[in-house]
């Protein structure tokens, strides 16, 4: 492993007059294509997870995280720490720091150092609040109250302004039908190996591999993907399902492990051969952010031993997070449909199956070996 990069210093911005200038500059740096997030503390709020929340909309996610989480805590900062993460995102300001509690600095702080983030605190004020000053005891930094120099620290050197190519996509409100999700609730129950497993690349024996994402298809499928959720499991489940065409089931069999960022491959596992056998599959650049930001997140909230992706019984969440982002596999005929008209039917190619078997003469079903 290379050496880790020195961490840099964190900056504190003197705005001694609460110069509207300032946080004008600041809020138009926000740009996260490229890499600057700008985070504006909501008002009337003193918790840690409220400040977490603020940031992963900054980070342009719903503030909260579906699911339940160990002692009722909703990781926030692990999964905003996994997105800046893999993103990456390069640099953090944070207006309105002389309000920022002892606490939330130092959670600010720890940010700082596992991302290794630009960090800068902007005071609107003439000298460092006591919170602050008592936080920074513990950190590099430098403290400046000249404006262009703030603004070089806004923007990075140098100084670039964001192209419209580079604005994300608008809200969603289209369809995307997409054939690699008609298995996402296939019935089939691999399970993760016991015993140190090493599979091999993806031979596909039984079922035709996924059709590759166009270009234009795969950036409206990481837009939709990145503002439907926050949590990194399930949106990085939806993006290895669509890749990989595999079940909830198999894709729950994958470990932090099992994700080579080097390689750009994601084993999944299945030792009884339901479909092709422990294998490991390619993954596309646009999809490699999100199983970074799982790989992330897992370390970060519990063990290399946890589901990298969506587990089994996160199946209703991650349909919603599916049907939020409008990506559905293909659906039934108007005549053959089950639910009410508009409802998303995911279990369409599975119910296909059985009906052509239930079809099946006597004379042609195989009769079974004893």
């Amino acid at each position: 492993m290379p050496p880790a990069p020195p961490l840099p210093p964190v900056t504190v911005i003197l705005d001694r007059h609460d110069d509207a200038l300032h946080t004008h500059t600041a809020l138009a740096a926000h740009h996260p294509p490229s890499g600057r997030i700008t985070l504006h503390p909501g008002p009337g709020t003193t918790s840690e997870t409220g400040l977490a929340h603020d940031l992963l909309a900054a980070l342009g996610k719903p503030p909260l995280l579906p699911g339940r989480f160990p002692a009722g805590r909703q990781p926030a900062w692990e999964a905003a720490a996994a997105w800046m993460t893999a993103l990456p995102v390069t640099r953090l300001t944070v207006l309105r720091a002389h309000r920022l509690t002892a606490r939330r600095a130092m959670r600010l702080l720890r940010l700082h150092a596992l991302t290794g983030i630009h960090l800068t605190l902007v005071c609107h004020r003439p000298h460092l609040p006591a919170a602050l000053h008592q936080a920074l005891r513990t950190a590099d930094y430098t403290v400046t109250a000249d404006f262009e120099a703030a603004r070089r620290h806004y923007y990075g050197t140098p100084i670039t302004e964001p192209s419209p190519a580079d604005e994300p996509a608008g809200p969603v409100s289209r369809w995307l039908t997409l054939p690699a999700l008609d298995r996402l609730v296939s019935y089939d129950s691999p399970r993760p190996c016991t015993a140190p497993c090493t599979p091999p690349p993806i031979v596909w024996r039984h079922r035709p591999p996924p059709v590759p994402l166009t270009a234009h298809i795969a950036q409206q499928v990481a837009h939709r993907l990145h503002a439907a959720t926050a949590h990194p499991h399930l949106a990085a489940a939806v993006a290895a399902a669509l890749t990989t065409g595999a079940s909830l089931q198999q894709l729950a069999t994958a470990r932090p492990r099992d994700y080579d960022d080097a390689a750009a491959t994601l084993a999944l596992h299945d030792h009884a051969r339901y479909t092709d056998g422990c294998a490991a599959y390619p993954v596309p650049p646009w999809a490699g952010v999100f199983l970074r930001a799982a790989a992330c997140f897992t370390r970060l909230v519990s063990s290399e031993e946890q589901e990298l992706l969506a587990a089994p019984g996160d199946r209703g969440h991650l349909l919603r997070v599916a049907e939020t982002a409008r990506l559905r596999p293909p659906q039934p005929p108007a005549a053959r449909r089950k639910g009410p008209v508009g409802r998303v039917e995911w279990d369409w190619r599975e119910r296909q199956e059985a009906e052509r078997y239930e079809a099946t003469p006597a004379s042609r079903v195989r009769p079974s070996r004893r």
